[in-house]
């Protein structure tokens, strides 16, 4: 049941390496997060009252702001 819900699992220490790095704007890393929460990202999606593209950019470029100025 686990896994059909986890989309990928990381060690902290590379899922903290990536945050670092995408929060240097490593393009590469920034792809990296987006890839590790797609299928999370596509389900939220789903909620929001907009056409679908439309929410997962929404969603991408608020995880994308957050790690920038939070993390």
């Amino acid at each position: 049941m686990e896994a059909k819900n986890d989309s990928a699992i990381i060690p902290d220490r590379e899922f903290l390496a990536l945050l670092h790095a995408a929060r240097e704007d490593d393009e590469a890393a920034k792809l990296q997060l987006i890839e590790l929460f797609k299928k999370d990202i596509i389900d939220l999606s789903r909620f929001i009252h907009l056409p679908q593209e439309d929410a997962v950019s929404e969603i991408v470029m608020e995880i994308l702001a957050y790690i920038k100025d939070c993390v």
